[in-house]
């Protein structure tokens, strides 16, 4: 096979006189024309990514909601205190419900009692049974509340030591709403005692010789002087670590209080020194005002001894137990 012999190179134009001279003419691209516009350019396309597809921008969150349980920070409202106070009192009146125990404890053992002191001691303690009635029942109604305000510390005892009263101290809530709120609960429980109480007076021969409004306010006193006392059993609860000594304790410090009062004898039977302690007992004088409103007799002077004591009672031992239960670990 012959190659064909390379032509002769093209001439270029003569160069006039005072210029250089330029390239050599490149050659036009096939497809061409002489004069023709430029084809134009296909924009470039990004390489593709090798992995996820790009998040889509987020979206501002709107800001969060006010929550109904504010930081507390020094200070609570009236109305968020009552709130918490009653978050945590049906917490502590559902534990009431379940615990049927201490519904027997708060019913049950005052009947005992009036069985005990009425069908054998009542011979020997007075002459009449009936007339006996009358005299130990309205003391009966003022055991019973003795008897429901030991609970107030032991299950207050019973929730710190089960942990409970830390995941309470954590939240943000009023520091009195825990305290006030079992409180509360075991006012509820008294109520429900004094009327099972009352209920079983009338059944065993006890009368009412007053009217209806000073039984009330015979049931309204005992209810003040149960309050004032379930101040003193949480400062105790809250005082001792163990819920066994907390249960004696309680127990110690209220007996003084109920034989060594006018609830089961007169006061002139007492030799001098016990008798003179019993005139100033707090538990005598709220018993001689509950037997003046059921059965008759003088109330002012043994009640404004008996407000006396509930109004100091429940001043000295309601900030020493909200103070206690701060400083509690």
């Amino acid at each position: 096979m012959t190659v064909p012999a390379a032509g002769p190179p093209p001439r270029r134009a003569p160069v006039p006189p005072g210029q250089r001279p330029g390239p050599p003419p490149q050659p036009r691209p096939p497809g061409r024309a002489h004069g023709a516009p430029p084809r134009p350019v296909a924009p470039q396309q990004p390489p593709a990514r090798s992995g996820p597809p790009p998040a889509a921008p987020r979206r501002a969150e709107p800001p969060p909601k006010p929550s109904r349980l504010r930081e507390v920070s020094g200070r609570v409202g009236p109305r968020a205190m009552l709130r918490h106070t009653g978050a945590i009192a049906r917490r502590n009146l559902l534990q009431v419900v379940n615990d049927r125990g201490a519904i027997l404890d708060a019913t049950l053992m005052p009947m005992i009692f009036t069985l005990i002191f009425v069908y054998v001691f009542g011979g020997a303690i007075a002459n009449d049974q009936n007339d006996y009635k009358q005299y130990l029942l309205p003391g009966i109604m003022v055991q019973t509340v003795s008897f429901a305000s030991r609970l107030t510390g032991v299950t207050l005892n019973v929730d710190a030591s089960r942990g409970v009263m830390d995941r309470l101290r954590s939240l943000p809530i009023a520091r009195s709403a825990v305290l006030t709120a079992r409180i509360s609960a075991d006012m509820c429980r008294m109520l429900l005692g004094q009327l099972v109480m009352f209920v079983f007076a009338l059944i065993i021969g006890f009368r009412v010789q007053t009217d209806v409004v000073s039984a009330l306010a015979a049931i309204g006193v005992l209810l003040a002087y149960g309050f004032a006392l379930c101040w003193i059993s949480a400062f105790i609860g809250l005082a001792i670590k163990s819920p066994e000594t907390v249960q004696s304790v309680g127990f110690i410090w209220t007996i003084p209080l109920q034989f060594g009062s006018s609830m089961f004898v007169p006061l002139d039977t007492m030799p001098g020194w016990l008798r003179a302690f019993a005139q100033v007992n707090p538990t005598t004088l709220v018993t001689d005002t509950c037997r003046a409103l059921f059965v008759g007799g003088p109330v002012a002077p043994s009640a404004l001894g008996a407000f006396l004591w509930i109004g100091g009672i429940v001043v000295v031992f309601v900030p020493l137990s909200v103070w206690k239960y701060r400083r509690y670990t």
